[in-house]
């Protein structure tokens, strides 16, 4: 059984009309993935309610009080924004806030079962920083989950793959600079962010970023993954691997110009299933309904059709 953290409640961050981060985004996903051939291989979990798990003090590590308090106060007051991208509405916080825990729930089943999870939740956060939201990001899911990876026992390395088409600003900026966490991420250049230079290395050697020129197709994210991100990886030899998983590479993607088919996330898959089995799958961008639903389904799949 492949297990699916999901809630419905997810759908109640509200980003207004015509906004690309639609809960509709989730909708079109659960419809792919129950109407797949192997649906039955499901195993479909909630996430931990917030009041069960204390997820604050897990986001205090990597976001400072008072930003946290910024998002509830606004959440409180009926929405409003923290960028002209990153609306807020008056369930957002809270939903943030058990879309932290499920990414948690990733890692505490990934971690006891030795395989791989996919964390359907939103909103996505790559690209917050510790202290200002921007990119439709409120909280840095991934990192939170690599820093929370590394308080339990037998995980020294954590490693994060980002292959969302934007370059996760956010992630990169709060993990540099720790030697027990790698980032890792292929992103098209120039594009929203504007950051993610090639010659960034980390505070530790621990960085490797692969802007890719509008246009790139699985030719060139072939090339990339075996010559740089899999050496890359196999280097850091990562205890668990967190894969920030946008898919708003595809050519049908509205935000962005790489070329990509959704059954290319599956080859992405394998390269990953190759250097380790605890993999979470946490959901970032993807806006065009179609191909961000059969992308999700090829990365599942994939995982399904690898024998552990």
């Amino acid at each position: 059984m492949f297990p699916i953290i999901y809630s419905e409640d997810f759908l109640l961050h509200q980003t207004g009309r015509l906004h690309p981060e639609r809960p509709e985004r989730l909708s079109a996903i659960v419809e792919a993935l129950k109407a797949s051939p192997w649906a039955d291989r499901l195993d479909w979990q909630q996430p931990t309610p917030v009041k069960a798990r204390p997820v604050i003090p897990q986001i205090e590590q990597i976001h400072p009080q008072s930003y946290i308090q910024e998002i509830q106060h606004l959440a409180t007051r009926g929405g409003g924004h923290v960028d002209p991208d990153t609306p807020v509405s008056p369930q957002s916080y809270d939903v943030a806030l058990l879309a932290v825990s499920a990414w948690l729930d990733g890692v505490d089943r990934v971690l006891s079962t030795g395989t791989p999870a996919f964390v359907l939740a939103r909103p996505p956060g790559h690209h917050a920083l510790s202290s200002r939201g921007m990119g439709f990001c409120l909280f840095s899911n991934a990192a939170i989950a690599a820093h929370y990876a590394l308080e339990q026992s037998a995980i020294e390395r954590v490693a994060i793959l980002d292959w969302d088409v934007h370059h996760g600003n956010g992630t990169q900026d709060i993990v540099e600079n720790n030697p027990k966490i790698a980032y890792c991420s292929l992103h098209q250049s120039p594009c929203y962010p504007g950051t993610g230079y090639g010659n960034e290395r980390g505070g530790h050697d621990n960085v490797l970023n692969i802007p890719m020129f509008p246009g790139s197709a699985v030719a060139q994210y072939r090339q990339a993954f075996e010559s740089e991100v899999m050496p890359f990886l196999q280097n850091f030899q990562p205890d668990l691997l967190i894969v920030s998983a946008g898919y708003d590479a595809n050519a049908a993607d509205p935000l962005a110009g790489i070329n990509l088919q959704p059954e290319d996330f599956g080859l992405f898959t394998d390269y990953c299933l190759t250097l380790t089995r605890r993999i979470v799958f946490g959901l970032e961008g993807g806006y065009d309904l179609d191909a961000l639903a059969k992308s999700v389904v090829a990365t599942v799949e994939r995982c399904l059709l690898q024998k552990s």
